[in-house]
């Protein structure tokens, strides 16, 4: 089975998400001896490329499409080449016959943007992944019809790259504005704990000047002092349900999509009431 991913190698290894994803793949793969063959790409062009070479060569029997974008030249371009296609996160409206393996993001922000609101917060802003990925547009829009809901102010959102470079640089600028927020919501846990140490070098109290929430539980998240309240899931499962679905595929010509468990919010020392 073939996963091509367009991020950079470094992030790789930095990122506990896509470790842990691989690592459930990996796992249920190997139960019905199979293997995963995986490249790093520069661009969704090149990743449909590569597929396109993969499956010519017969060297793959299916593959994983993972952070799903709008438009995505690779949703025309694997159900050209008719190969079997498990498609990890929210699918577009346009998958066609590709099957998607997803969890529900707006349920998971309704819950923090709930627990945030009965704490006291009015300003909750977000530190968000890239613009053009189909879950990170999911979220923003949730995030302002939740928020609308709920009486809270317009979030704020700054789009990043995930890394924790540009995780502390939208946290300078956001408590660096005239009117700050009071919480940020982190897309992925690198941003948070650099978001963190942002707070503390400019001298505000986490929680009490700013409450802090990452997506996606890590150990980094829970060794920072205060903890990371954090939205936890168990990403290995993730990835074996990825798995298996595509195996089906291969198997059966077809399979059922699946939806995983929402991330579930685990409060920790890194949010309370406002000052």
């Amino acid at each position: 089975m073939g996963l091509a991913l367009c991020r950079p190698a470094r992030m790789l290894g930095a990122e506990p998400f896509f470790m842990e994803l691989i690592s459930g793949i990996e796992t249920e793969l190997a139960t019905r001896g199979c293997a995963l063959l995986l490249q790093v790409v520069t661009d969704p062009v090149q990743e449909v490329e590569v597929y396109d070479r993969w499956w010519g060569e017969g060297r793959v029997d299916g593959v994983f499409l993972a952070d799903v974008r709008s438009p995505d030249p690779r949703i025309e371009g694997v159900a050209g080449l008719g190969m079997p296609a498990v498609v990890i996160g929210h699918p577009p409206p346009a998958a066609g016959s590709l099957t998607p393996v997803w969890s529900d993001d707006s349920a998971a922000l309704r819950d923090t943007l709930t627990y945030l609101a009965a704490l006291g917060h009015r300003s909750v802003a977000r530190v968000a992944g890239l613009p053009e990925l189909i879950h990170t547009q999911l979220r923003d829009r949730a995030q302002r019809e939740i928020s609308a809901e709920l009486g809270l102010d317009e979030p704020v959102v700054i789009h990043t790259d995930y890394s924790g470079e540009e995780g502390a640089h939208a946290t300078r600028r956001l408590v660096s504005a005239t009117a700050r927020p009071t919480a940020v919501i982190y897309d992925n846990d690198i941003m948070a704990v650099a978001g963190f140490s942002v707070a503390q070098e400019m001298g505000r109290d986490v929680p009490a000047d700013l409450s802090l929430v990452a997506w996606d539980d890590s150990q980094p998240s829970r060794v920072v002092r205060p903890a990371l309240t954090a939205l936890s899931r168990d990403i290995p499962a993730y990835g074996t349900h990825a798995a298996r679905t595509l195996l089906a595929m291969v198997d059966d010509g077809s399979a059922p999509g699946f939806q995983d468990a929402t991330a579930r919010l685990v409060p920790r020392g890194s949010t309370a009431p406002p000052r």
